[in-house]
């Protein structure tokens, strides 16, 4: 049986994205589709849709995929915990105190919050906290590139690679450019005498993202609750 597949945040650019290519994915049937307005139109090619303070009236669902706003993302979380579902959610800038809901939700439900849900930066983070491990007393730097549009400098991937370089030991620096319609691109440099590492990782199409929280959701589906992370999933 395909896994029903409840998309909150539905009107984004994450969204749609996900909602496009969801339907052609036969491991998913889409159970419903939430967006932050109320919508003008139902029903579209069969697939229900809502406002984000319908929540208690979606059907049932196994698995949701949340690409919203802070201010909508407790009642999300709290509508997968009341109905035992499984949560993917890529929604940044939580607070510490929606961050330590999310963690207890975990106790209770199988989920996965992740900044960037590109399965090469899963790798990625990997790879950083490896080299920080083995390279003690290097220099390291996190360069990220976005579009002009993006507004949060370091962006929240720089952030989570940085995190993962402090695992390691390594105490990193960030730099952020803004230009042009730069899907993503994030260099982790380590420098020492007479030498340098660079791990990078270019993103050229938006869809990479809707593609990893799909693999997410199929993953996810049936594991027993925690907080679980993107390169849980690559095996």
């Amino acid at each position: 049986m395909p896994t029903r597949l409840l998309i909150h945040g539905a009107n984004g650019r994450m969204g749609r994205a996900v909602r496009r290519i969801a339907v052609t994915d036969e491991r998913f049937a889409i159970a419903g589709v939430v967006s932050r307005s109320t919508p003008e139109v139902r029903v579209i090619d069969g697939i229900p849709f809502f406002a984000a303070n319908e929540l208690s009236g979606v059907p049932e669902f196994d698995v949701c995929i949340d690409f919203s706003l802070p201010e909508a993302f407790d009642g999300i979380l709290a509508e997968c915990a009341k109905r035992g579902a499984a949560l993917v959610s890529g929604t940044t800038g939580l607070s510490d105190a929606q961050r330590a809901t999310l963690d207890a939700a975990s106790a209770k439900i199988p989920l996965i919050w992740a900044s960037n849900f590109s399965l090469g930066v899963a790798l990625l983070h990997q790879l950083v906290e490896v080299a920080a491990t083995r390279l003690p007393g290097w220099d390291c730097d996190i360069v990220e590139s976005h579009h002009v549009h993006k507004k949060d400098a370091p962006s929240g991937t720089a952030l989570t690679l940085g995190e993962a370089a402090k695992q390691g030991g390594a105490d990193p620096h960030y730099a952020s450019l803004r230009a042009g319609d730069i899907v993503g691109e994030h260099l982790v440099q380590f420098s020492g005498q007479g030498e340098r590492i660079e791990l990078i990782h270019r993103a050229n199409d938006r869809d990479i993202f809707a593609r990893g929280a799909l693999h997410a959701a199929a993953w996810l589906h049936g594991r027993p609750p925690g907080h679980y992370r993107v390169a849980d999933t690559l095996g």
